[in-house]
């Protein structure tokens, strides 16, 4: 079932959502989600999800194990952040989430009702299509908002010529 989304609404803008992490694609889907934001008058939301990590005996060392995982994400968003705003001037919005992947995708999407399209980027690596994407095209993993998915080797030309 499609959840109802506001962003079509008055006082909304249709936001793009995009996942930061380590892959060497996650730019490509920033850079398109960012320009198709800006092209269309949306907005654009960038999302770090930390994994939970395994249940630590003590509780001051599962503590610094958040911590850090906290500044990381932080410092992994600000630097994406800093790359839209000196390339296309726009503002993103920053979220960290702690969980699956796709189940912090999809608690995002039914908290957020202007979130509309999310973007990822497939790898061209011959280990596959990386493992977001992967799971998004797997057995429920279905998510109720549509996702485009754009080739991770795309130039920054190719982008604004098609976004």
């Amino acid at each position: 079932m499609v959840s109802k989304r506001l962003s079509r609404e008055a006082g909304h803008r249709r936001k793009f959502l995009a996942i930061v992490d380590d892959t060497p694609e996650c730019e490509t889907a920033i850079a398109y989600a960012a320009r198709r934001a800006q092209t269309t008058g949306g907005a654009l939301l960038l999302l770090f999800m930390v994994e939970p990590g395994e249940v630590q005996h003590w509780l001051g060392v599962e503590e610094i194990m958040r911590e850090e995982a906290q500044a990381t994400a932080r410092a992994a968003l600000d630097a994406q952040a800093a790359k839209v705003r000196e390339r296309l001037g726009i503002e993103p919005e920053l979220i960290t989430r702690e969980g699956k992947a796709t189940e912090a995708i999809h608690a995002l999407i039914e908290e957020d009702q202007d979130i509309a399209i999310l973007v990822l980027a497939a790898s061209s690596s011959k280990e596959g299509p990386g493992p977001l994407v992967s799971t998004v095209a797997g057995k429920g993993a279905a998510f109720p908002i549509p996702v485009t998915v754009v080739p991770g080797a795309l130039s920054d030309e190719d982008i604004d010529a098609i976004a």
